[in-house]
């Protein structure tokens, strides 16, 4: 027995609460090297093990093997140690350490299921569709209000450049996120800026006047509320604008200013070329750092952020640069937002692993980038087998609760990267099975606008291109693709809210499969990532659930036996 592979620990994602009363427990292992696992448990302030539970394989990635088991008790209070079997040998692995027999006060601990540790992001944006608009390139409603020397939408995008989309162009071309099935609207930053992507801030309380206006924001609002829809907002934190007054005063008034204290700066007089203040990234002078934890800073950013929600009644924000903000201001930012509404949803960016931000205190979710890395991977440059993307994948799932696996906003691309489809070497046939995998698998999918007519687009700029409106020009049979895949995964609960399990990862194949989970219902997502047809056995299928005796694929109606499956290239079934 590998010893030194077993962890867990009785909190985070490897101990976190399900129900009022119920317990689900995560176990790493080394990967393969057991036959059996099962956990002890009772009442907390008991004296020994009365029930027990065997533990199913939930993940694996190239090292670990990842057990979980669901463990209820009316009282709340949780006592638990683990048996681990490998055929030779049977070890308790307790939070003292390994024991052949288990000696007194050795147990893991759950003190209490309080009802404020039960928390799980907002049940709409559990497994909800998200589409992204970057809204100076989604559509131009209303050329009165456009900035000066604004370019033909159809040319290429230069980083400085105006095409004039705004509001009012979201608002009249509503009716194609209708079509699609788009359930939360996402903008990038829409107030006040000098920049065509309004990540430099100069008016938090103004809507860009090249946008639109407060009444063109409410109409948008209520609009996406008539529709059963949700909008979510940019909120730029991490840094403002050089035109933000406040920035502006300190350049004026140098160390007199009341708001030299905002920002991080190296010496007065201030510098802007080159910069010696902290910015954004790299020395960019027109994004001064905001010092989130000066409490001038901290609350007028608050206010900000309780503003919007409650004067115009958006339901979340997602965050820009949330990594580079102290903990302690999101905490608060939290406590702020959800004492407004408590159903708003708060997304974070962060490209990395983003577990210490999701433990209920601060994010709901963040921009699933680590997916996204191993999608691009795996489907776009198929630089990776199946295996090592199970493996992948794996990681991401264990490193959170399923609540805030099922709300991760799980991109292939966005404003910040390459278009999916250009990724793919203009191979729409593989971005239509990325696009499988991303409207089956657990998370809430988000589109960026225009990946559904098969837009293309080197990163930024090029990737900001003008929304292609052009029947013509546009794909219709990605769209369709698109359309069918929401309205199903819209259909089945399980492939909204289920739990995942990896059933499938053939490096030979490259065929990969899961199955989602829920109740009753079981779904089996197949896909071949070959442009060479395969066959799978449905026999050898680990479900999850009891082994079906019959299927039916949900795609073309037709009835399956257990047994030899066909697959052709880049092929996808799903499968109940």
């Amino acid at each position: 027995m590998l010893r030194e592979a077993v962890f867990h620990t009785a909190h985070g994602s490897w101990a976190y609460p399900v129900s009022a009363d119920t317990l689900r427990l995560t176990l790493r292992t080394g990967r393969g090297d057991l036959k059996r696992v099962a956990v002890l448990y009772w009442d907390r302030y008991g004296s020994s093990p009365v029930l027990n539970a065997d533990m199913n394989l939930a993940a694996e990635d190239e090292l670990f093997s990842y057990y979980q088991a669901d463990v209820q008790l009316n009282t709340k209070r949780f006592a638990y140690v683990f048996l681990l079997d490998d055929g030779g040998q049977s070890l308790f692995y307790t939070e003292k350490g390994f024991f052949e027999d288990l000696p007194l006060n050795t147990q893991f601990h759950y003190p209490y299921i309080a009802p404020g540790d039960l928390w799980e992001p907002p049940r709409w944006a559990q497994g909800a569709v998200v589409y992204q608009i970057f809204p100076e390139r989604f559509a131009n409603g209303d050329p009165e209000n456009d900035p000066p020397k604004v370019e033909a939408w159809d040319l290429p995008p230069q980083r400085t450049s105006f095409k004039g989309g705004d509001l009012r162009g979201i608002i009249q071309r509503f009716p194609h996120l209708v079509e699609l099935g788009v359930e939360v609207l996402y903008l990038t930053p829409i107030f006040a800026s000098p920049s065509n992507h309004k990540y430099d801030t100069a008016d938090y309380y103004r809507i860009d006047p090249h946008f639109g206006t407060e009444e063109d924001l409410r109409e948008l609002i209520s609009l996406c509320h008539e529709h059963g829809m949700k909008i979510v907002l940019d909120a730029v934190f991490n840094h403002c604008g050089s035109e933000f007054p406040a920035f502006q005063d300190v350049l004026k008034k140098g160390r007199r200013s009341p708001y030299a204290g905002w920002f991080n700066i190296g010496g007065f007089p201030v510098k802007t070329d080159p910069p010696n203040y902290e910015t954004f990234a790299r020395e960019i002078a027109t994004m001064p750092k905001l010092m989130t934890h000066n409490p001038e800073v901290k609350q007028y950013l608050l206010d900000v952020a309780v503003y919007w929600v409650r004067e115009f009644g958006i339901d979340g924000w997602r965050l820009d640069v949330a990594n580079e903000i102290d903990h302690q201001f999101w905490r608060e930012f939290r406590q702020a937002v959800k004492a407004v509404n408590p159903e708003a949803l708060i997304v974070g960016e962060v490209w990395h692993e983003a577990s210490d931000w999701l433990r209920g205190d601060q994010f709901d979710c963040v921009m699933n980038y680590p997916l996204q890395q191993a999608c691009f991977d795996f489907f776009a440059r198929q630089a990776i087998r199946a295996r090592s993307f199970a493996n992948r994948l794996a990681k991401v799932q264990v490193n959170h609760t399923h609540g805030v696996n099922l709300a991760m906003f799980n991109l292939l691309g966005s404003h910040d990267t390459e278009r999916f489809l250009t990724s793919c070497g203009g191979d729409a046939a593989k971005l239509a099975l990325a696009a499988a995998f991303q409207l089956t698998y657990e998370g809430a999918p988000m589109i960026y606008y225009g990946d559904e007519v098969g837009m293309e687009g080197l990163n930024d700029p090029d990737c900001r291109r003008g929304m292609i409106w052009n029947e013509e020009e546009q794909n219709w049979e990605l769209f369709s693709w698109y359309k069918e895949l929401i309205a199903l995964r819209r259909r089945h609960e399980a492939l909204r809210r289920g739990r995942t399990r990896t059933v499938l990862a053939d490096s030979i194949t490259n065929v990969f499969g899961f199955v989602r989970f829920e109740g009753r219902e079981q779904i089996l997502v197949l896909l071949n990532n070959s442009g060479q047809p395969q066959e799978v056995n449905l026999r050898e299928i680990s479900w999850p659930l009891a082994a079906p005796k019959q299927l039916r694929d949900l795609l073309s109606g037709e009835k399956l036996k257990l047994g030899s499956l066909k697959m052709g290239p880049y092929g996808v079934r799903i499968l109940a």
